[in-house]
């Protein structure tokens, strides 16, 4: 759920959009090997191969279907993938996980040829009543994993003909998108997550019932604004599937959560999930506590505002039967919430890179990647405290959900999760040995071309938060050798060569990275990321600039104003005046107040901005527009006190003034200056209360 700083993974997880890490692979399948012989008879797989033939013929705009990669590493090298092996490997792996991240517990499930193969969980659902995690009983919160479901019930009445996953999404709601671009988005925009809208933050999640909006008052109220064309370039957008799941209701004339409720969970027997938050008075299950760490107080219930795109409450028991539905061709036990042509279609890519075959994609709402040479479907997800994988391994018929209740010690638990993952992969399905492809020629110049600094194209752009994201840039270098080093999701460095035109694949790995223009602006593709790319930053939005400039006139300002109580208690020591004429002295004063002024205004800003680093987005929310407003507003008072110090700084020439006292009376009209700057590039001087 890609190459980016470990704060920026922190913020994305708590906007539900923390995504699964997954190595990528490639191959295609054309329409003949995809027609069985007539007198084979056809296994599930293939009647559900043969239907998505049928419904290609019927839209042409469904692709084709992935080629299945070779089976992989040498024959034996894999481990059987039974209940036996796989208890005994999570047995020596889990536990440890737990303790030394300070995670309280966790949940997993794995489906195999249509069973349940494993059901377990590890440590405590509630520490203070040492409730232990159970997968059939225990609810948790999968965050991101809610989506799945709502794009689910999308192609529910998608089958029905009843929505149209080219139409404009306008035409099924009661109010209007802005088409900014002059170009409508569709539902299949949506469910690529290539709408163009921009991040967003506030009333994204809140922990009070009393203050939290509707599904519809939320999408009315909060339009986001448009960062790209619709399908022009990927942005992870919760907003957007929350629109979605609106669209759903307004469709099939009942609430989202009860639509699912009766179309999806009551089929497929999932009594132990919901959509509804707060949970029910009485609803099943032991709803298991989230913590930032074991040593830490619960977190209380977390509520997601964009409710279709993260407000799931389930069991992993219940998993294992959605994960069985998919794997089914849309059924379980006779119980049928799709028919195969609409799960074929659904697992098969609904974009595709025009030249990068290989890079991971969306497939109507699911990650369409290669993990080891396997495809791979799925979807993993954050809230604040719960964090979530589940993926399906269609070729294998092997699905795996897992939950982790805690955020762990210094955000332990996405190296545990990743580790988890990646971990089953390598064991049950490794990959086949590859020998290295040769560095092109042309290694050297190009690493040159692709270094540079770079932004998310998933950022908040307009607003206060716009600041955050301006200091908050990945770094791509070029090493002497002609490789390039890049910064993954977990704040390490990996290094890459360049195996083909523009074309760079990490040493000893299969994740990839691509250097394209996308409207004349340089942006990095990365395999493993289909729902954001980076984009060159310019040198006015650089963040080594804007970093100068803040940390220098922070310094500045605040040297200027230690020194106003210094002087005059060294002058008092001397038994001395300052000398300086009456002139001087009120230069002086209007100064010290531009400068008090500034650093509050920065103080002011920086205390509103200190929640984002600990993920603590239940901050923003309508209830404090006032002292955004407020904050926003007072820009005016920063200008004014730049206005100030450069007037100080002019009028101190014509004064008795010293040399070294004009130079420094510059250096702080400077330091003002730059507050102003930083204001403005930053959108903290603005008014914009949709963030």
């Amino acid at each position: 759920m890609k190459a980016r700083t470990h704060l920026l993974s922190l913020l994305a997880a708590a906007t539900l959009g923390l995504l699964p890490s997954l190595a990528a692979g490639q191959g295609q399948k054309s329409p003949a090997d995809l027609a069985p012989t007539p007198k084979q008879q056809q296994t599930p797989k293939e009647k559900a191969e043969a239907a998505l033939e049928k419904s290609r013929s019927a839209d042409p705009r469904v692709p084709e279907a992935p080629r299945a990669a070779a089976n992989g590493a040498a024959a034996g090298s894999a481990h059987a993938l039974d209940a036996t092996d796989l208890s005994a490997w999570l047995d020596g792996r889990v536990p440890y996980a737990l303790k030394s991240g300070e995670i309280a517990g966790m949940v997993i499930s794995v489906v195999k040829d249509g069973k349940v193969l494993l059901q377990k969980g590890y440590g405590l659902a509630d520490v203070e009543a040492k409730v232990a995690m159970d997968p059939a009983t225990t609810l948790v919160r999968p965050g991101s994993t809610s989506k799945p479901f709502t794009w689910t019930a999308v192609m529910q009445l998608v089958q029905q003909g009843k929505i149209d996953l080219d139409r404009n999404v306008n035409d099924y709601l009661d109010f209007k998108i802005e088409e900014a671009y002059g170009k409508p988005i569709t539902m299949r925009d949506l469910m690529n997550h290539r709408a163009g809208f921009e991040e967003g933050l506030k009333d994204l999640l809140g922990y009070d019932p009393a203050l939290a909006q509707t599904t519809e008052r939320y999408l009315k109220e909060h339009p986001r604004p448009m960062l790209f064309a619709p399908g022009e370039a990927p942005g992870y957008s919760n907003y957007g599937v929350a629109l979605a799941g609106y669209i759903v209701q307004r469709v099939s004339g009942l609430p989202f959560e009860t639509y699912v409720q009766q179309h999806i969970f009551k089929p497929l027997g999932m009594n132990h999930s919901t959509f509804v938050q707060p949970l029910p008075k009485g609803f099943p299950g032991f709803l298991s506590k989230g913590y930032d760490t074991i040593n830490e107080p619960p977190s209380p219930f977390e509520l997601v505002i964009t409710a279709p795109a993260g407000s799931l409450t389930t069991t992993a028991a219940d998993m294992s039967r959605f994960m069985l539905a998919h794997l089914g061709q849309g059924s379980v036990d006779g119980a049928s919430i799709l028919e195969p042509a609409t799960v074929a279609r659904m697992h098969s890519p609904s974009y595709r890179h025009k030249d990068l075959p290989g890079f991971g994609t969306m497939a109507h709402g699911f990650f369409h990647v290669r993990h080891n040479g396997r495809l791979l479907i799925g979807h993993g997800g954050d809230t604040i405290v719960y964090h979530t994988e589940m993926n399906l391994l269609p070729e294998e018929n092997v699905g795996i959900f897992f939950t982790f209740n805690s955020r762990g010690k210094d955000s332990a638990v996405y190296g545990a999760r990743k580790e988890l993952m990646d971990g089953f992969m390598d064991r049950y399905f490794p990959a086949p040995p590859a020998a290295e492809q040769p560095t092109l020629a042309t290694a050297q110049a190009d690493a040159q071309k692709i270094a540079g600094r770079y932004q998310s194209s998933r950022r908040v752009d307009h607003g206060f938060l716009r600041f955050f994201y301006l200091l908050q840039q990945t770094v791509i270098t070029a090493n002497p050798d002609g490789t390039i080093a890049v910064p993954d999701g977990l704040g390490e460095m990996g290094t890459y060569r360049e195996v083909g035109p523009q074309l760079w694949r990490k040493v000893g790995g299969s994740q990839m990275m691509a250097l394209r223009e996308i409207n004349g602006v340089k942006t990095v593709i990365d395999s493993d990321n289909p729902v954001a790319v980076l984009q060159e930053a310019s040198f006015l939005n650089s963040a080594p600039l804007n970093v100068s400039i803040l940390l220098l006139s922070f310094l500045v300002l605040t040297l200027a104003l230690v020194a106003w109580p210094v002087g005059a208690l060294l002058r008092r020591a001397d038994r001395a005046t300052s000398g300086a004429s009456p002139e001087l002295r009120r230069l002086r004063r209007f100064q010290r107040g531009a400068v008090l002024v500034s650093l509050v205004y920065i103080a002011a800003w920086f205390i509103l901005i200190k929640p984002v680093l600990s993920t603590d987005v239940a901050v923003y929310h309508s209830g404090i527009d006032w002292l955004v407003g407020l904050l926003e507003a007072s820009g005016l008072l920063a200008i004014g006190a730049a206005v100030v110090g450069v007037w100080v700084a002019w009028r101190m020439r014509r004064t008795d003034a010293s040399r070294l006292t004009r130079i420094w009376a510059v250096l702080v009209a400077l330091g003002l200056l730059g507050v102003v700057w930083l204001g403005l590039v930053g959108h903290l001087i603005t008014w914009n209360l949709n963030y």
